[in-house]
């Protein structure tokens, strides 16, 4: 789901209860209780710790919570840069903003589920993966002799007009021209 793929700020609860539970499971931690979503994320730690669990090293210092606004802002970045090396589209990251200032919460999600969907194009990874497996290649190779049996052929896709034709088509009633009245 990219950033045209929902409506600025239209959050979905059962997505972000599946991603809050893909993070538990992977990290071991439970989010504090009490807190919402976006505030337990708010800070980065959370998704700095679930980065180096998925790839280990990718982030190399965390910020503790509590740091201050720059710090924070540093973790969310060290979390984005991490995203893009492991594969996730850059169209699926979420701005900074959009979780510091809790802008756009369903863009973090989105990208919590892009690097879910990434982690199936790693085989290191034996952990649990979350959103829809990503497209793998499927190139074909066709003889020179079976493109030009193809060029022989008129596609559906066009259309087929059966026949029909415009004689007869008139649009609208026609008009009476009287002369003499």
């Amino acid at each position: 789901m990219s950033r045209t793929g929902h409506a600025l700020g239209k959050r979905e609860p059962e997505q972000e209860s599946e991603a809050q539970a893909w993070i538990e499971t992977i990290t071991g931690e439970s989010f504090p209780e009490g807190v919402s979503y976006e505030d337990a994320l708010q800070d980065g730690v959370i998704l700095c710790k679930l980065m180096n669990i998925i790839s280990p090293g990718s982030i190399n210092k965390i910020n503790p919570s509590g740091a201050g606004h720059f710090k924070i802002c540093e973790n969310l970045n060290k979390f984005q840069e991490a995203c893009k090396k492991y594969g996730v589209p850059e169209s699926d990251i979420f701005q900074t903003i959009d979780l510091s200032e809790k802008k756009d919460i369903a863009m973090v999600t989105s990208t919590i589920f892009g690097l879910g969907s990434a982690t199936y194009k790693h085989p290191e990874w034996q952990g649990p993966s979350l959103g829809p497996k990503p497209s793998e290649k499927n190139q074909r190779n066709f003889s020179e002799e079976q493109l030009k049996a193809g060029q022989t052929v008129i596609g559906l896709q066009a259309g087929t007009n059966k026949g029909a034709t415009q004689a007869g088509l008139n649009m609208g009633a026609s008009r009476k021209i009287l002369l003499g009245k």
